[in-house]
Order: structure tokens, then sequence, then C-alpha cells
């Protein structure tokens, strides 16, 4: 080895030791947060084990392993997950995510075919214990989780990773400036970079990552494929909910936008009376407070739990479930896509689009940038400057049927025409999947038994 090589190694070793001592130091606040969240959200106060790597079981056989760190990011993931389930029964899928609405959507998806851990913090121990016991033989890394210890403890096993459907917003790649000499390290491990568009790409490299490793594949996002049963879904709410009402959609709100939903309800009531809101909130800790929003404003609220379907005279239905969110756009004439109000920067506008439900969303949109951008380029989304804005938009298309018909061919129209990243992501990993595993026939069942 050069002495250049060993002044390399002794530099990400000492990046790496700070670090991870600052990890360590600061662990204990990792409790802090399950206890404060778990308050709030029940299910942070379970499965502790996991979020240290603490695992009783012996080591199962090699797997491939997927980190999607939420609901967005494993949503993204499943039509690359579906295919591979397909095409190769035979290999051993562990997902990891950090939240347990990512956790209950994995579960929803592919329920016992797959195996679902949280992602244990980024202490060295308790990744190389992960590691280890999993044996991942290949890491899928979803859009932007840039974990030092994770990337070099997959490199020190020889695990290579690919890092799909990356994105890096302008904010993030702020953010990472302090720890830029590690996460450019912790980058040139990686395989591939499959960004989402040029300028995630542009980001990546100026994070630290070499160009040759950078690859612009485009959007998974784009390759949604609408829910199975779609027609009979919306045919049973029209049913249930009167037939005839104008509806209107608010998903993925945070707690900062929700008095803004209540007021633009109540304005767009004043036109249309009968006008029923469909109210999806991003975190179902937020379930049982909008209901309370929303009776306190006057109206008879229904939920999907309770009543399943919406009631004729239902002022407000909330979907406090999860996974169902594409049916229910389909289900309405015009949609607000939330965290868009708030500098939360949006959430996936390509779903309601994808079931041709036209699209309108606030002007916080950094996460979703580049699809914001083509959306309104193409006539397939309006952006409100803020709430009234937003009310302006609602408005004038639940007025305009023509207005909405041409945003709903532009959508669809857009969403085809980039649709291709998923192909082309699984020709990029096709070479380091797990040699094929010949899975042995059931044995028959003898005559009369």
């Amino acid at each position: 080895m050069s002495d250049h090589a060993k002044r390399k190694d002794w530099g990400e070793a000492a990046v790496r030791a700070l670090y991870s001592l600052a990890l360590y130091l600061i662990s204990p606040l990792t409790l802090y947060h399950l206890v404060s969240r778990g308050f709030r959200v029940r299910e942070y106060f379970r499965r502790w084990d996991e979020r240290y790597a603490a695992y009783g079981a012996q080591p199962g056989r090699p797997c491939l392993w997927l980190h999607a760190v939420s609901v967005g990011e494993v949503n993204a993931a499943a039509p690359l997950v579906d295919t591979l389930l397909k095409r190769r029964p035979d290999i051993r899928w562990v997902v990891t995510t950090i939240t347990p609405t990512g956790s209950e959507r994995v579960r929803a998806l592919w329920g016992a075919r797959i195996e679902h851990v949280y992602l244990p913090y980024d202490l060295p121990g308790s990744m190389d214990r992960f590691l280890l016991h999993f044996r991942p033989s290949l890491a899928l890394i979803m859009e932007t989780e840039l974990w030092p210890n994770m990337l070099f403890g997959c490199r020190d096993l020889g695990v290579p990773v690919y890092i799909v459907n990356a994105r890096l917003s302008a904010r993030s790649l702020r953010g990472y400036r302090l720890l830029r000499p590690l996460i450019g390290r912790a980058l040139r491990t990686v395989a591939c970079v499959a960004a989402q568009s040029e300028e995630d790409a542009r980001r990546y490299r100026a994070l630290g990552a070499r160009g040759e490793q950078v690859r612009v594949l485009g959007n998974l996002k784009y390759d949604v494929a609408a829910p199975e049963g779609l027609d009979a879904f919306v045919a049973q709410f029209a049913a249930a909910s009167g037939g005839g009402r104008p509806v209107w959609i608010a998903a993925s709100t945070h707690e900062g936008e929700e008095a803004e939903v209540v007021a633009l309800h109540r304005r767009l009531r004043a036109r249309w009376p009968g006008l029923l809101l469909l109210w999806a909130p991003r975190h179902p800790e937020r379930f049982a407070r909008v209901q309370a929003l929303a009776a306190a404003a006057g109206w008879q609220v229904g939920t999907r739990q309770r009543e399943r379907w919406p009631r004729p005279d239902d002022g407000v239905f909330v979907i406090d479930t999860l996974g169902e969110l594409m049916a229910f756009y389909a289900c309405a004439q015009v949609a607000f896509v939330g965290g868009s109000l708030q500098p939360v920067g949006g959430h996936n506008l390509l779903e309601p689009a994808a079931v041709g439900t036209p699209v309108v969303t606030g002007p916080h949109l950094h996460n979703f940038a580049e699809i914001s951008r083509r959306m309104e380029a193409a006539g397939a989304l309006r952006i409100g400057a803020d709430a009234a804005g937003v009310g302006d938009a609602l408005q004038a298309l639940l007025d305009d049927p023509g207005a909405r018909r041409q945003m709903t061919e532009a959508g669809g129209a857009l969403i085809h025409h980039n649709r291709g990243a998923l192909r082309r992501t699984l020709d990029l990993i096709a070479t380091d999947l797990p040699a094929a595993v010949e899975i042995a026939p059931a044995p028959a069942t003898a005559p009369g038994a």
C-alpha cells in the first residue's frame, strides 16, 4: 500500500472515530427520542432491541436488504420489490425502515413474504451486529439515507451498495456541509448512485461521489401503478356517499396545515354546500385530532375505520388507515397534497395524477422540486403561493370540468412519458443480485391423508 493510500486510510479512520465518538456521547438522547415519540405513537415504545441491533435469534441465510426510511420511500420502492419478488422468489428479503408507519406499510404491502426490522442507530457496534446478523449480499438504499457507519460497514464486509432513486435537495446538501469530509468518503464506497435527475446527480457529486459512480436513471415514482380493483372501489364510494356530490381531498397534511384545511373547506362549502372533504393526515397520531377539528367546525364526520364509507350527510370523511390513499384520490374531483403549506418539502404529487385526479399544492416543494417543475410545465399541477392561493386553485378547478380534464390528460401523459426508471434500475443491479437458489417443491400429499 502506498504512503498516499495509508494517509487516506488514516484520514478515514480519524473522521470515523470522531463521528462515532460523537454518536456514542449523544446516544442517551436516542432513549429520550423513543420515549417522547412513544407518548404520541405507542409503537415507539416497542421493538427497542431492533433499534440497537440486539437480536436473539441465530442469523438466517443471506438476504437482499432494502432500506426505506418511511411510507413515501416504501411506496416508491414497491414496484422494484414487487418485480423482484415475481422474478426471483428464491431471494430472502429484509426491509428496514425508521418509522412505525413505514413498518406498517411494509407489512401491508408484502406481509410474511418480507422480513421487517427497524434500522439500528448508526453506532458502529449496532451497525456491525445488524450486518453480521442479516448477512446482506446486496444493499439497496432508497433516496437520501446516507449513514456513514452503515456505508463503511457494508464496504468492510464486501456488500455492494446502490443508492436507488437517489435524490438530494439543495437544503439537504447544505445540511451535510459539516459532515462533508466524512460523507464524501462514505459515498465513494458505494457501487452506484442511481439519481432521479441531473440536479440530484450534480449535488451527489458535490457531496463527494465520484463522477463515474453517479448515473441518472429517472424517478421510480413515475412507475407507480393504479391500485387493483380501483373502478369497483370508486363505484362503492359513490354509492355510499350519495353520488353526484363534489369531493375534494386533502392528503398528507401536517399539524401546521390543519387549521388551513378547515378554513379552505369552510370557504369551498360556501360555494358548494354539499361538498365532501376526504382528509388523510400524514401521521396516524393526527387522525383523532383532525376528526375533532372537523367536528368542532360543525360538520358531520365519518372515518374509514368506523363507518368504512362516507355517509350522504358527512361533511368530512377522515381516512384513518394506511395504504388506501391512491384509491381515495380517485374518488375526488381535485386533490390538495400537503406538506407544502409548511416548509416540510411536499409529498408525492404523482399518485393523484396516476389515478386521474388534478393536483393542487402549496409552495414548499424542495423534496419534489424536479417532479413539481415538470408537472407545472406540463399543465398537470397548480401551485398556490399560500393557503388563499391554494383555495383559489381548488375553487377554480371544482368550477371547471374542462380544466380538470385537461390536467388529468396532461398528468397521465407526463407519467407515461417518464416511465422506465424501474427497468433501468433492474438492469443496473442485475449483476449484483444473489445467485439463484432452486426452491424445492412442497412434498405431495398422500391420497387420503
